[in-house]
């Protein structure tokens, strides 16, 4: 009988590779890297019993172009265990793509390992000049981000179900090159700039041979102090941390990260440029709200969004009425518990998302693109399969109310 590889073990060896890769072509993400470790080994309290998946916890995010790339990314992220988890409309800050995150969707699957890949596909109907949007359609239909051995290997997988170990070490080399950074352009310089102006993120996704990998983030215990130890670093770190105020009971997720990387790229001879995309993320989790609680977070959160002045006081006073007590929050049914601890958030938050992806992408990201609105039934169309509902996933994993 076939000794197939887990699923649980292809995504630790994947997730381990995968930043091993990125720590050679970014140097500044290893930085990254011990500054979380030190923060987290001088944290204590509640937030520290988090178990043994801390060290090794990481999300990546990368972006693609068709429909055809988008629901092989599904398959591949399947064979390690990770299935589509939520719809997020990032539109909201005229960034022309829709996403979901692969993930475990199960308590055990996390605990085993919690790699996570926040995927965006492109939404080339935003695309305004229609010649252009055709000539990028064109360019992307005409390449092929996973190798021909790749999806012979997924098929194989899906098939039989599972791989064997040699297969299991062609499955995880072969998917790693999808995502490695790529310094030449497959376009020319012309039509290069002709991307970046209607949007710079539109010119990152039609523009090289992949979906290079152009973030992962490790996961801190405290986000404030991780924060601070980049802005002592000369780490050139976003304004503001993302998601909510500092909370003695933290909830769903703060994020920060340094600014992206402007890199040369050749665009064929002796034409070269430069191309800014890549960055590095930090991100600490809370519990996961319920509907009501959610429903809380974003009344506040659009509170502090409205106000004129200061947005970190504005947030601080407009989320001074969500309790900051775990009684509380477990008594006014806010957030979800198992065995008397808050369930951990493993998701995204869309504002969130959208606004380090702002942060790096520069100021005129609102190019005129404007709010286009959610397209969920296009974006589980491509995928092949309706991303699944985190409320439904949280609930299951949580005690009874």
């Amino acid at each position: 009988m076939t000794q197939f590889v887990s699923p649980d073990t292809l995504r630790a060896r994947f997730s381990a590779a995968m930043s091993a890769m990125y720590r050679a072509e970014v140097p500044l993400y290893g930085e990254l890297l011990d500054i979380v470790a030190a923060v987290n080994a001088r944290t204590g309290g509640p937030a520290a019993r988090v178990g043994g998946r801390l060290g090794e916890e990481r999300h990546g995010a990368i972006r693609v172009g068709t429909a055809a790339e988008l629901r092989a990314m599904r398959r591949f992220f399947d064979v390690m265990g990770m299935e589509p988890v939520d719809y997020y409309d990032l539109s909201v800050v005229s960034v022309p793509v829709h996403s979901t995150a692969f993930r475990p969707i199960t308590a055990e699957g996390m605990e085993a390992n919690p790699f996570r890949m926040f995927c965006s596909l492109l939404r080339l109907e935003l695309i305004e000049d229609a010649e252009l949007r055709d000539r990028a359609a064109g360019i992307l239909e005409a390449r092929q981000i996973c190798s021909t051995r790749l999806m012979h290997l997924i098929a194989k997988a899906e098939e039989t179900g599972g791989l064997a170990p040699g297969d299991a070490d062609a499955f995880l080399e072969e998917g790693l090159n999808v995502f490695r950074w790529h310094d030449t352009a497959r376009v020319d310089a012309q039509t290069y700039g002709e991307l970046h102006d209607a949007h710079r993120l539109i010119a990152d996704v039609v523009s090289f041979a992949g979906p290079h990998i152009n973030h992962l983030t490790p996961r801190t215990l405290d986000i404030d102090a991780a924060q601070a130890e980049m802005i002592a670093r000369n780490i050139d770190a976003k304004d503001q941390i993302e998601g909510p105020p500092r909370r003695a009971c933290p909830i769903l997720l703060r994020q920060t990260s340094f600014k992206a990387l402007s890199e040369t790229v050749s665009f064929g001879g002796d034409n070269a440029g430069a191309h800014t995309a890549r960055f590095g993320e930090i991100e600490q989790r809370g519990a996961a709200l319920t509907p009501k609680g959610r429903a809380l977070y974003d009344e506040c959160l659009a509170d502090a969004r409205a106000a004129r002045g200061d947005y970190e006081a504005a947030l601080r006073e407009s989320f001074a009425r969500f309790p900051d007590d775990l009684d509380a929050m477990r008594e006014d049914a806010l957030a979800f518990f198992r065995g008397g601890n808050p369930v951990t958030y493993e998701d995204f938050l869309p504002v969130s998302a959208a606004g380090i992806f702002q942060s790096n992408l520069g100021a005129e990201t609102s190019n005129g693109h404007g709010e286009a609105g959610s397209a969920r039934d296009a974006f589980e169309d491509a995928l092949g399969m309706a991303v699944h509902d985190p409320f439904a996933l949280y609930r299951a994993g949580a005690d009874a109310p």
